[in-house]
């Protein structure tokens, strides 16, 4: 009995949960005993797998408020683009470029800008109903028709041809100026050097200084016309060449003349006031009269207060002056 119970008792003691190993100097095992410790393993996994969730959610958050601040920042672009244009660009793909092809087709919208980043060559006519602006230089090969051309800076022309052209400011000609037909002025004109021209009409002509004739004066206009006095004599005729200005009375005398005027001038222009009117006897005949003149603003009389010869001719030379 007592050595079964001995047995049992050994395998109680050697049982799992309470088998120790006692080394040599150890205690006995009648000692207290010691708690069961945790596994390491399964602590270790539950950590793991909450550190995990924390990682997790926080990785989620970032996301999304870098999402939100991108979502903010395009619409910030949008807005502030928005304010500086209203106008967006189109580009041209395959599909478009057949369809400008057709006739009459409109894209896009007034909003919208139509970018050609290659040259475009138009073989038609080209209509822009809108203001056109143009950032670079314009070459143009042909002639340009322009109902009217407003410049505000400096423009630099080789030539221009034009029916009519009206300047309302000042014009400065840095050349010759040519014009092929005639130049009316209706205002003052001044000229700082020489001018030239074959002939000059003048209505009136006024002149502040001396004047220098390097040629001849010919005295121009319509000439005048004459009647015959009774100092011709009988069968007595004259003739008269030049000007109002300027000419000479030939006079023929007929037989028995006598003591009168010869004839009188009638000046083809009218004079605003009497002129100076100054004769000239030519020959030794004209010379020996005892001649005056007459004066009016329409006409004058070549005259003598002694009769001339019978059959002799003779004349008188005459300028009037204003």
């Amino acid at each position: 009995m007592d050595t079964k119970q001995s047995d049992n008792s050994l395998e109680t003691l050697e049982s799992p949960s309470t088998t120790q190993v006692i080394s040599a100097g150890s205690e006995s095992p009648s000692s207290a005993p010691q708690s069961p410790k945790p596994s390491s393993g399964g602590l270790f996994k539950k950590l793991s797998s909450r550190s995990s969730l924390y990682l997790l959610g926080f990785g989620l958050v970032l996301v999304l408020a870098g999402a939100v601040i991108v979502v903010i920042i395009l619409n910030s672009n949008k807005a502030a683009k928005k304010s500086t244009t209203n106008l967006t660009t189109q580009k041209l793909d395959d599909k478009t470029l057949d369809q400008l092809k057709s006739t009459d087709v409109t894209l896009g919208d007034p909003k919208q800008i139509l970018a050609v980043q290659s040259n475009a060559i138009f073989a038609g006519k080209v209509l822009v109903k809108g203001s056109l602006d143009v950032a670079g230089g314009v070459n143009i090969g042909n002639a340009l028709t322009l109902p009217g051309i407003t410049v505000s800076g400096t423009s630099s022309f080789n030539q221009i041809q034009a029916n009519e052209l009206a300047i309302s400011g000042s014009t400065t000609i840095q050349g010759t100026l040519s014009l092929q037909k005639n130049l009316n002025v209706t205002g003052n004109a001044s000229f700082g050097g020489t001018i030239s021209a074959p002939q000059i009409a003048i209505d009136t002509l006024s002149l502040n200084k001396d004047i220098q004739l390097n040629r001849h004066i010919d005295a121009g206009g319509g000439v005048p016309s004459k009647s015959d006095g009774s100092a011709l004599g009988s069968g007595g005729t004259t003739s008269i060449s030049g000007s109002d200005t300027a000419g000479t009375l030939t006079i023929n005398l007929g037989s028995n003349p006598g003591a009168g005027c010869f004839a009188t001038i009638t000046f083809s222009q009218k004079f605003s006031a009497t002129p100076h009117v100054v004769i000239t006897p030519i020959g030794s005949d004209a010379a020996g009269l005892s001649y005056y003149v007459n004066r009016t603003t329409t006409n004058f009389s070549i005259c003598s207060t002694t009769a001339g010869s019978s059959g002799k001719t003779f004349s008188f030379d005459y300028v009037a002056i204003d």
